[in-house]
């Protein structure tokens, strides 16, 4: 009664009841105290002081009393006291410290219950203060990692898909959970996000008003990471009902509000799935070649403007824009089942080359402080893609804006950078964990390229690139050999080690000079050495493996004075290891059709071959070139009786299956050997060297048998 007298006072309530809930005898003075402790709580008119008294007054123990409680008091409804719990909890959530509390996250469990039971009329309260909670929960460092391991993603997906009271929030919730969770999300609870995907892809194509660009929005958090929706045959649905409502949009007259949305959910698709969202056959093609024109009609409009990106949001866009011209360059590259026709691939080469001069035009503007903008790093990035495969086009522009991309690339490599995402985590890097610091690696396969023409070699050299270029493989070889285990397919320091062999490759032939006095080269020697014993055995990397044995070969020639190279242990340990390269590549395999011995390349190698068959044969022209310039080097290929080898398989394969290439190879070697070693010499005529040499038209070796 007396609380009832102090009804209309609201702070006055609050302090009596507070009194009460402290001191009540029985649970009817507390419960009545409670009713309006609640009360006040829903009205709104807990300040943060208030709320920690009532906490302070209660605890978690009486909420969860009245949480498990199946009486409610006479004449109240089943869930009365569940629902008074629910309230006093909620107004804790909104404290983040007892968010945070181990009591609020063993609740979870019941926070999702009653989001997925069915709902009464009046029980609607209840819903909302579960949501409360869930979204305080979310909000908390520990909360996301819960909420997963608790089933609330299950949950959330269930109240959305009710599309009953609050499933609204139920979306919210969701959309908030993946984009701190994603991965965690899809591993446990994929089938029930593919079902919220089903529905929010048929809302999206049957959607006529702005519902279906606020879906836009929306969609791109429920694409999995991996693996890819095209996979699996309600995945494939949903694409395919999202490419529908794509091209609606798409093949309509559009302010910038309305397509933007649009380019960035083609995006994400582009990202998670490549190309294989959309169909083939005409409607395919016209809608990929419309999608990726639009991408470059946005990218010129925008960075060919005096202040490009000053509009709010226009970098996501032009990100965007960035994934599906990159899709567009693969397109127009594919050449099994490609989507495209040639004339659809020209023309789109064309736009691509206009947009790939905006991108230049921008980043030749770009200012010192801004190097660290992820924004540049994503331009940076495209432009690399568009060097590696297109080699041709816009030479000049690009040799011009060399200096800059050596200088950005240096300047992110030697110093690190934030490791902020591209401003949209659905449209991050491909690479996943590539930091704006691995920018280098996005220019290499295009440096390649340009390494073997003088004018951008020239420039590149001038600019100090091959000192970089040096350096960041010291740095890719500590990545890959710090990975545990074999890794298949190759790791990505794997292919960056390979692509930057092939640009010192190019350096080696047309610039050796280069190679002689730049010191770097001199410690790249000497990991090179190192790495090749520890590279071959691995069975996997023979590629790789392929590389460097080249590789060191061919400078080995250019360096031979180097101390690296005068007899060390390492060095030794490399060319064993080259020679064994070099040996174990072909083999006698049995002729069904003559029953004699033909030459083969070995079972190991087979596979290998169109990427390690022309290593081969530039190794196999070092190690000749090397002969003569170390004279320890006779003795150690003695050692290894490569001699007995090649002289085995000499004579026993038909010398009609031996083609003249291979020939000349081992021609080169032998002649060089038997010219600066007597034993070598010895050896060869002692396992009938002249027989076969004549036998396969080898006149230098023959000559030089012959000599006293």
């Amino acid at each position: 009664p007396a609380m009832a007298a102090a009804a209309g006072d609201g702070s006055s309530t609050l302090r009596r009841c507070l009194g009460v809930l402290r001191d009540a005898r029985n649970d009817s003075e507390q419960f009545a105290a409670l009713l309006l402790v609640t009360k006040a709580v829903r009205a709104g008119e807990v300040d943060a002081k208030t709320r920690r008294q009532i906490f302070d007054a209660i605890g978690f123990t009486f909420p969860t009393r009245l949480l498990v409680s199946r009486q409610p008091p006479p004449g109240c409804p089943q869930h009365t006291f569940r629902a008074l719990g629910l309230t006093l909890l909620a107004c804790f959530c909104t404290d983040p410290e007892l968010a945070a509390h181990s009591q609020i996250l063993n609740k979870i469990p019941t926070f999702n219950d009653v989001l997925v039971s069915p709902c009464d009329p009046d029980g609607t309260s209840m819903i909302d203060d579960a949501y409360q909670c869930l979204s305080a929960v979310l909000a908390t460092a520990r909360g996301p990692a819960q909420l997963v391991t608790k089933g609330t993603v299950s949950a959330l997906c269930q109240a959305y898909l009710s599309s009953g009271y609050g499933s609204d929030r139920a979306l919210t919730l969701l959309l908030g959970l993946l984009a701190v969770a994603e991965a965690k999300c899809w591993q446990r609870d994929a089938p029930h996000l593919l079902a919220v995907l089903s529905k929010l892809s048929d809302d999206f194509l049957k959607a006529e008003d702005m519902t279906k660009f606020e879906l836009c929005e929306v969609l791109p958090r429920f694409i999995p990471p991996s693996p890819p929706l095209a996979q699996d045959s309600q995945g494939s649905e949903c694409l395919h009902r999202i490419y529908r409502g794509l091209a609606n949009i798409l093949g309509s007259k559009l302010n910038q509000s309305q397509r933007d949305p649009a380019l960035k959910l083609a995006a994400c698709l582009a990202q998670a799935c490549g190309s294989e969202w959309i169909p083939a056959g005409s409607a395919g093609s016209k809608f990929l070649a419309l999608l990726v024109n639009l991408a470059c009609v946005e990218v010129r409009l925008t960075l060919e403007e005096p202040d490009p990106l000053e509009a709010e949001g226009k970098k996501e866009v032009v990100t965007a824009c960035y994934v599906l011209i990159e899709m567009g360059i693969q397109e127009c590259l594919r050449e099994e089942k490609p989507l495209l026709e040639e004339v659809q691939k020209m023309q789109l080469l064309r736009i691509m080359e206009e947009a790939f001069g905006a991108v230049i035009f921008y980043l030749r503007q770009v200012r010192e402080e801004e190097l660290q903008d992820p924004f540049v790093y994503a331009s940076v990035r495209i432009l690399g893609a568009w060097m590696a495969e297109e080699t041709s086009s816009l030479k000049q522009e690009i040799c011009e804006l060399l200096p800059f991309l050596i200088r950005y690339a240096k300047k992110l490599f030697k110093e690190g950078s934030p490791a902020e995402s591209l401003l949209q985590p659905e449209l991050a890097s491909a690479e996943g964990s590539a930091l704006p610091q691995d920018a280098l690696r996005f220019l290499l396969a295009g440096f390649c390229h340009l390494t073997a023409e003088d004018r951008p070699r020239d420039i590149l050299v001038a600019e100090g690139a091959p000192a970089l270029l040096c350096e960041y493989f010291l740095h890719q070889w500590e990545v890959l050999t710090s990975e545990s285990g074999s890794l298949t397919p190759p790791t990505s320091p794997e292919m960056t080690l390979q692509t930057m062999c092939g640009i010192f490759l190019n350096l080696v032939v047309t610039a050796p000079d280069v190679i002689r006095r730049d010191k770097s080269f001199s410690s790249l020697m000497d990991m090179l050495l190192k790495s090749l014993p520890l590279l071959l055995p691995q069975k996997d990397r023979l590629v790789l493996a392929a590389n460097v044995a080249t590789l060191g070969l061919m400078m080995a020639r250019i360096l031979a004075g180097s101390d690296v190279l005068q007899s060390s242990p390492s060095a030794k340990e490399f060319f064993r290891a080259a020679v064994r390269f070099l040996s174990q590549a072909h083999t006698a395999q049995a002729d069904p059709g003559s029953g004699g011995w033909a030459a083969a390349v070995s079972p190991a190698y087979a596979d290998a071959w169109a990427d390690v068959g022309e290593l081969w044969f530039l190794g196999m022209q070092a190690l000749a070139g090397c002969v003569p310039l170390l004279p320890w080097l006779p003795p150690a290929i003695l050692e290894a009786r490569w001699l007995e080898g090649v002289s085995e398989f000499l004579t026993r394969v038909a010398p009609a299956s031996v083609d003249f290439e291979l020939v000349t190879a081992f021609q080169g070697v032998l002649v060089e050997l038997a010219r600066a070693s007597k034993s070598c010499r010895d050896v060869i005529l002692l396992h009938h060297g002249g027989e076969w040499a004549n036998l396969y038209g080898m006149a230098a070796l023959e000559q030089c048998l012959s000599e006293q």
